[in-house]
C-alpha cells in the first residue's frame, strides 16, 4: 500500500460525498432553513456516536453564527435532561441509519412539545425520516472506510449540511463580522476583529521622542532607555517629521566614521509609516509585513505622535495564533 494514494483516495471519496449531497438540495432544505429562521428559542441538537460528535459541531458552529444552539446526548435527554427543551425550540437530530433507538425515544417528547424536528439522515424511508418535519439526505454512495463499515464520507457530509444551514442563516440574519466579534471576544479571531492599536500601544513617558537639533549621542540615550529600537522625531509645530532606527545607525556607522554629533534632521528617516489609534491590530500588523519594518509611530489627524506599536506588542496581544 502506497501511504500517499491511499490518503489521496479517501479524500478524493469524502469530497465526491460532499458534492453528490449538494445535488440532491430540495425542498426540505429550503423547510429546514425556514424552520431553523422562524425559531424563537434555541436548536436543539442531537446524536449519538460519530454522529453525536458531529452534533457537537454543528451546535457550536450555530451558536457562534447567531443561531443559539446546544447540544442534547440521546441518553441524558430521557433520563432528565429533555426539560432543558421548550416549545420555542426546534431540533435537529442526527442518526445516518435513522433508526438508532436512543434517538428514536426522544420523538415522542419533541412531538408533545410541538417541537420541529429535522433530521439529518442516510435513510429517507426511516422512522425517524418519517416522523421529522423535513429530512436532510445525507446518504453516501460508500464510505471512505475500505471495509464501509467505519463512519467517514457519511460524517463529513453530516458536517456540511450542518455547516451550509448555519452558513445560510448567518446570511439571512445579516450577521456581521461585529456581531462575531461580539460572540469571539478571545483568542486570536477575537482580537483580530475588535483590537485597535490604541489598546496595546505604548503611551506617554514610554514614547522614545526627540527633536530634529537632537545629537546623535543624545538620541541613541533615548533610542536605548525606551528599549523600542529607534526615535521618533518631533517637529516644532508638533507633527511626527522623521524617525531614527537600530539600522539607520548600522547604516550611518558604515559610511560615517564618527557621526555621534549629527543632528536627527540630517541623518533621519523621513516618509516613516505612521498608524492612527483606531486602526485594528491586525492592519498594523500587515502593514508592518507590507514594509519589512516592526515598529510603528501612532498619530492622531494632525501626524502629533500619540503613541509607538512594537510587532512584540501585537504577538504578545494574541492576535497572531
Amino acid at each position: 500500500m502506497k501511504i500517499r494514494d491511499e490518503i489521496k483516495n479517501v479524500l478524493e471519496a469524502e469530497a465526491l460525498s460532499i458534492k453528490d449531497a449538494a445535488k440532491r438540495i430540495g425542498p426540505d432544505f429550503e423547510k429546514a432553513v425556514e424552520i431553523l429562521e422562524k425559531c424563537g428559542g434555541k436548536v436543539v441538537v442531537s446524536g449519538i456516536g460519530k454522529s453525536g460528535l458531529i452534533g457537537n459541531k454543528i451546535s457550536a458552529t450555530f451558536s457562534s453564527t447567531g443561531t443559539p444552539s446546544m447540544f442534547l446526548h440521546p441518553v441524558e435527554a430521557v433520563h432528565g435532561d429533555m426539560g432543558i427543551v421548550m416549545e420555542a425550540d426546534a431540533a435537529v437530530l442526527i442518526s445516518q441509519s435513522g433508526e438508532t433507538d436512543e434517538v428514536l425515544e426522544m420523538l415522542p417528547h419533541f412531538d408533545r412539545l410541538k417541537v420541529p424536528v429535522i433530521a439529518i439522515t442516510g435513510k429517507k424511508g426511516s422512522s425517524l425520516a418519517k416522523k421529522a418535519a423535513c429530512v436532510l439526505d445525507s446518504s453516501v454512495e460508500k464510505e471512505a472506510c475500505p471495509m464501509g463499515l467505519a463512519p467517514t464520507a457519511s460524517t463529513i457530509v453530516q458536517l456540511a449540511i450542518g455547516d451550509a444551514l448555519a452558513v445560510t442563516l448567518l446570511k439571512l440574519k445579516n450577521f456581521s463580522k461585529d456581531d462575531f466579534a461580539r460572540l469571539h471576544p478571545g483568542g486570536a479571531l477575537g482580537k483580530r476583529l475588535v483590537l485597535r492599536v490604541k489598546d496595546i500601544m505604548h503611551t506617554g513617558e514610554e514614547l522614545p521622542l526627540v527633536t530634529p537639533e537632537t545629537e546623535l549621542k543624545d538620541a541613541l540615550v533615548e533610542i536605548t532607555n525606551k528599549r523600542f529600537g529607534c526615535a521618533v522625531i518631533k517637529g516644532e509645530n508638533g507633527a511626527v517629521e522623521g524617525i531614527f532606527t537600530d539600522g539607520d545607525l548600522r547604516r550611518l556607522l558604515e559610511k560615517t566614521p564618527d557621526p555621534f554629533e549629527k543632528k536627527m534632521r540630517d541623518i533621519m528617516t523621513t516618509g516613516l509609516r505612521t498608524i492612527s489609534g483606531d486602526e485594528l491590530v491586525i492592519y498594523a500588523l500587515s502593514k508592518m509585513e507590507e514594509n519589512a519594518i516592526t515598529v510603528l509611530a501612532v498619530t492622531d489627524e494632525k501626524g502629533r505622535p500619540e503613541g509607538i506599536l512594537h510587532l512584540h506588542d501585537i504577538l504578545k496581544a494574541g492576535v497572531v495564533s
